[in-house]
């Protein structure tokens, strides 16, 4: 739940990140096609990573089939990272079905 909507300092409102410093991510969930081995996972896992997260500056909370994706360090996940981010977990073939949120409040999610 956000803070209560108050008056707050500069330096309050960075610390909470709230206002000019809320911060955006967004969650993720994925049905596999087939059941894969541990070595499959790992491979599906780094290729996300090395392939979608990681040259974005973005860090990855999750495993396979879900998972929430936020900016590395301070900052927002942009509307474009996020459509990229999807449209390479909807380009692989290991999984049926994936869903993807629209961005949230990274530190106070609904």
């Amino acid at each position: 739940m956000s803070p209560s909507k108050k008056t707050r300092s500069r330096r309050l409102r960075k610390k909470l990140y709230v206002g000019e410093f809320q911060e955006y991510g967004f969650r993720f969930e994925a049905d596999l096609a087939a059941e894969l081995s541990s070595d499959q996972q790992d491979d599906l896992i780094c290729r996300l990573l090395d392939e979608a997260i990681e040259p974005q500056n973005l860090a990855l909370g999750g495993w396979v089939t879900e998972g929430y994706v936020a900016r590395y360090g301070r900052g927002s996940v942009t509307e474009q990272e996020r459509q990229a981010v999807e449209a390479w977990l909807k380009q692989q073939p290991e999984y049926a079905a994936v869903r993807v949120a629209p961005l949230e409040d990274a530190w106070y999610p609904s």
